[in-house]
């Protein structure tokens, strides 16, 4: 498999390209909000971005942005070599209900630490995800929980054919 050909970034805009590998965590000061069911059932302008090469970045929030009920624990894990094991919630919002929609690090990695106790959400799983008023785009292939905003260029590991990258 060979590696794509990065997308040139603009003004203020970010290549995934260029994110390292092992992944980078930064603290974003961004106003985050998610949506489900009609609600915000989440904001924040605390927040981290995890950055990884070919991937969009993952933003995680404090639990204290989500409204109370929002983050419903829920059975099932997973393991990131990076961060350590996962848990995940249902998130809970208006009349919907997001099944395994958001995860969190419990016990993080040492490099992880800061993301103890703070919550991912799967955007494509949500009426919408914005940062700074920007509605988010999924990442593709519903595994990866990448935002894609117009700060941020590809191609974007998740697509088609982006397994081996």
């Amino acid at each position: 498999m060979r590696r794509p050909r990065p997308e040139r970034p603009g003004p203020g805009q970010e290549s995934v390209w260029d994110y390292p590998r092992p992944p980078a965590l930064e603290e974003t000061h961004e106003l985050v909000e998610v949506e489900l069911g009609g609600v915000v059932i989440a904001r924040s302008t605390r927040g981290w971005r995890v950055l990884e090469t070919s991937h969009p970045p993952t933003y995680y929030l404090p639990r204290e942005a989500f409204v109370d009920g929002a983050l419903v624990p829920t059975q099932g894990s997973s393991h990131c070599e990076w961060k350590g094991q996962a848990a995940y919630a249902d998130l809970h919002g208006g009349d919907r209900v997001a099944p395994r929609a958001a995860w969190t690090y419990p016990d993080p990695t040492p490099t992880f630490l800061e993301l103890a106790d703070a919550w991912a959400v799967m955007p494509g799983l949500v009426d919408a995800c914005r940062v700074d008023g920007e509605v988010v785009r999924p990442q593709d292939g519903g595994f990866y929980g990448g935002w894609i905003t117009d700060r941020v260029v590809g191609p974007f590991k998740g697509s088609q054919g982006s397994w081996g990258w």
